[in-house]
Parts: structure tokens; sequence; C-alpha cells
């Protein structure tokens, strides 16, 4: 028996057949057509229209003559988007996709945090202030230690003044809730206290060097590559 798909029904099938597309549950058949789709989640051809249109949207179904819909390539998903992301990241072999993130989030964030050194304003320092202040309060059992430390590095990407980078805080957020709150050298707030002078010091480089060597203490598989 299927669990119940919730509330929103196009979005509890978008997120059933999401993570079925992705788990490779269609690997050896062909897409259910929107009514047998109907039919075997017991919904209507409306709801299933809808969460067609958006896994289409995602990139991992596409219409084709003759063909129906299909299955598009991993290559063709939308990696950005939080709920491909979400579903990639819950596959039996998603270590692998959680190092190629971070390698992405080592690209990202090292840099975010040299435009904060130049850009950030009063308020966004502020802002990174705080958050340092919950993960001190986490290490006392005050606060969450996950929920602190996505806050500090969200507040470094907004720092950075660059719209684009910002646009990265869900996948930054994925990417630590899926590895888990931060222990042992990657949980030392004085890590985070360097980045944050940095900035202060308006100093890009060292801005950049600290963040480098905080994010790659948190990184899964090998360091410094």
């Amino acid at each position: 028996m299927r669990p119940p798909l919730g509330r929103n029904l196009t979005h509890g099938l978008l997120d059933r057949l999401g993570r079925a597309i992705v788990i490779g549950q269609y690997e050896s058949q062909p897409f259910p057509t929107e009514a047998e789709l109907a039919r075997q989640h017991g919904v209507s051809r409306s709801v299933t229209r809808e969460a067609v249109k958006m896994l289409t949207a995602k990139g991992l179904l596409s219409a084709r003559p003759r063909q129906g819909t299909i299955i598009e390539p991993t290559v063709s998903w939308n990696l950005f988007d939080t709920d491909v992301l979400r579903w990639l990241l819950e596959r039996q072999l998603s270590a692998d996709l959680l190092v190629q993130l971070d390698q992405l989030r080592v690209a990202i964030e090292p840099e975010a945090a040299a435009l904060a050194a130049r850009f950030a304003t009063g308020a966004d320092i502020e802002a990174i202030d705080e958050s340092l202040a919950r993960i001190d309060a986490a290490g006392k059992g005050l606060d969450g230690a996950l929920e602190a430390d996505i806050a500090f590095h969200v507040a470094i990407l907004r720092g950075s003044g660059n719209p684009f980078y910002l646009q990265f805080r869900d996948m930054v957020g994925i990417a630590l809730r899926t590895a888990g709150p931060p222990t042992g050298c990657a949980a030392d707030p004085a890590d985070r206290g360097r980045v944050l002078a940095a900035i202060k010091a308006r100093d890009p480089e060292a801005s950049r060097a600290a963040m480098r060597a905080l994010v790659d203490a948190h990184r899964p598989g090998p360091r410094g590559d």
C-alpha cells in the first residue's frame, strides 16, 4: 500500500515521481502515461498533468512525438533545483554526489567571503556576527548546531553583495544538512571567527583563505583537492 500523498496532491505526486525517477525505478520500463499515473496513484488527471509539467520543468521528463513522455538523461536534469538535488542525495550512491557538491562549494564560498570583505554592509556583518553567536549558543545546547551553521554560510553568501552567489543558499543548506551537524575540527567556532575577522578587516585574500580552510575541514573525501 502506498503512503498518502498529503494535503497537496500535486506536490505529493511530484515528490513521489521525482524520487522514483532519480532512484531508477523506471530504468527497465517506460514512464507511465498520465492516465496510468492517475490510476496508480489515485489522483485526477489534472493533478497528474501538473506534476508531470513540473518534472518536465526540472529537466527530468520530456514529451516526444510518437514516444510519449520519456525520462531525460541525468545530464539534462536541473541539478541546481533543490528538489532534484534532494532526490539525488537520497540515492544509495549519494556520497559521490556530496563530494561533487562540496567541490562546487569550495569554488563558490571562498570567493563569496572575499567579496564580502569588499562589499558587505554593516547589516551583513551584523548578520554574520549573529550567526556566530548562534553557533556559540549551540555549543551550550541553546540552539541547533546545524541551523546555526547554515545561517553562517548563508550570511556570507548574502554579504558578498552578488545575487548570483546568494542563489546557492539552498544548495549549501542541503549539502550541510546531508553532511549533518559539524563535529570535531569542523565544529570549532574559532574557524568561523577567523572568516568574520578577515571580512571585518576588509581583507579579501585572508577572507578567501579562511573560508577555504573552513569548507575544506567539513568536506567528505580527500582534502585539499
